[in-house]
């Protein structure tokens, strides 16, 4: 009876439980480090653009000197009113960006950079504050919105003021009060967020002109054409500003994190390492399968079995190591990713285009060594073995 080449192939890896095992555990090692890189560069992006997404506009008014949104460089404001007299213009938003110093309430001693935006009150645009109550209240001197989800060195502020306790401390050395919250998140380059008014605002960075935005949104009247209003604006008003869209907006600062910064180029380097680990792991398992049943191969061939039976043979073990491999590769990952998110507060999330393709890689991996190792097996010619 003539076996089909899964059968052959499942009986040779499962014949030898420890090299089984270490052929799994390498393939298991791989894919994880791959989740991980994947994981942890998705995260930086999507981590990144959580205010592009969070704030409420059509078209985005930046400096053509910004790189990304933590810390930019200004620009006059009186652009963005300019940008208020064009047809489909409904409203503007200007904006204020800046790095101040939060001293911890829990422990004055420590002091860590904070990230402050603010705007007026009264402006459209800032959804993400919440309850429109607790924005008014930011017209009173001194007040703030904390992020709920800012890191832990900056103190239990959403615990202290969900239970109703007072919380006051220092930015810039400037006493202030957190009058609400809001949800937002950390990023690789924001550990930390509080929303304020202009007001606030200039009281917290005294030394920062107030004719000089660092961001301005702009509102659309309804069925208002988004394209065409971007160029309009874009070719009327002077060079020293850029118009975008929300998904402009977002891309900018995608390539920043992604061609401007090493991160995108490591994570890419990761995911290679993995999976040159997986198929040099994968390789040396079905070499030395391969040579350690060269006669039966021989003997196959002198059977009247073709290379290209014995081929799939070894191709077929590639991919079943794959695809056992996956499975506790992708377990790990997932708990990789649940202890990653907790101690980062970062966006690390399993996706199931993720998953996919990092299942079709785990199968390419396998079956390119099973191709290397294919090598050993043309040599079998049973007259040099018997």
């Amino acid at each position: 009876m003539r076996l089909a080449p899964y059968k052959i192939a499942w009986l040779q890896i499962s014949h030898q439980k420890l090299r089984l095992l270490a052929a799994v555990l390498g393939v298991s090692f791989a894919v994880v480090l791959v989740f991980v890189q994947l994981g942890f560069q998705q995260a930086l992006y999507d981590s990144s653009v959580r205010w592009h997404t969070a704030l409420g506009y059509d078209l985005a008014l930046i400096s053509p000197k910004t790189t990304y949104i933590v810390n930019p460089p200004g620009f006059p404001r009186n652009r963005l009113y300019q940008a208020l007299g064009f047809p489909g213009v409904e409203s503007v938003t200007p904006v204020y960006i800046g790095i101040g110093n939060w001293r911890n309430p829990d422990d004055p001693v420590k002091v860590r950079n904070i990230y402050v935006m603010g705007f007026d009150p009264s402006a459209a645009g800032f959804r993400l504050a919440g309850d429109p109550n607790q924005v008014q209240k930011l017209r009173l001197p001194d007040r703030v919105l904390f992020d709920r989800f800012s890191r832990a060195e900056f103190g239990a502020v959403a615990r202290q003021f969900e239970a109703g306790e007072p919380v006051s401390t220092e930015i810039n050395d400037r006493d202030v009060t957190v009058v609400g919250l809001f949800e937002l998140g950390t990023s690789f380059g924001i550990d930390g967020s509080i929303i304020t008014s202009d007001l606030n605002f200039r009281r917290i960075f005294p030394d920062r002109q107030p004719s000089r935005i660092e961001l301005g949104l702009i509102h659309l009247q309804p069925g208002a054409d988004l394209q065409a209003t971007r160029e309009q604006i874009s070719s009327t008003i002077p060079g020293d500003v850029r118009v975008l869209t929300r998904d402009e907006f977002v891309q900018h600062e995608v390539d920043y994190w992604s061609n401007s910064t090493p991160i995108g180029y490591v994570f890419g380097l990761g995911v290679a390492m993995g999976l040159a680990v997986g198929v040099i792991v994968v390789y040396q398992i079905l070499f030395s399968d391969v040579q350690d049943h060269l006669r039966e191969y021989a003997t196959l061939k002198a059977m009247g079995y073709s290379n290209f039976f014995l081929s799939r043979v070894v191709l077929n073990e590639a991919v079943m190591l794959a695809l056992i491999g996956f499975v506790p590769g992708i377990l790990l990952s997932l708990l990789v990713y649940a202890q990653a998110t907790e101690a980062t507060n970062l966006p690390v999330e399993m996706t199931v285009e993720r998953a996919v393709l990092v299942m079709v890689l785990t199968i390419v991996m396998c079956a390119g060594s099973g191709l290397l190792a294919l090598r050993k097996l043309r040599s079998a010619d049973p007259a040099e073995v018997f």
